[in-house]
């Protein structure tokens, strides 16, 4: 068992300069070059996260815009569907006001038909 251990660090001292490329040269310019390298490759690496970050910001502000115009037209939509509510209430009160058995009948009855129409058309 401890010749293995012999042998075993042996060949750790043979192959101790030998990485995954080849034998790493000791000289400082090879050393530079790896860096470069490494930076090089470091650089790519955040320019593509840069670029996928640049078209989610993109593809985010196309969102808010595209909300932005829904809630317009739901706002405007809004106030149209006030004023018409408004313009039945002021016909409900006239029509509560004048007392008119026959006003009243018909002004209720037209907003039953104008209940259902909505309901059915938005079912």
């Amino acid at each position: 068992m401890n010749t293995r251990r012999e042998y075993s660090a042996t060949r750790a001292s043979l192959f101790d300069g030998i990485e995954e490329g080849g034998i790493r040269a000791s000289s400082s310019y090879a050393t530079r070059e790896i860096d470069e390298h490494d930076s090089d490759n470091a650089l790519e690496g955040l320019q593509d996260r840069v670029n996928l970050l640049k078209r989610l910001s993109g593809d985010i502000h196309e969102e808010v815009d595209s909300h932005n115009r829904m809630l317009d037209r739901m706002g405007n939509e809004m106030d149209s569907s006030r004023g018409f509510l408004s313009g039945t209430m002021d016909r409900f009160k006239q029509a509560f006001e004048t007392k008119s058995s026959r006003r009243m009948f018909t002004l209720v009855a037209s907003f039953v038909v104008l209940f259902l129409i909505v309901y059915y058309l938005t079912k």
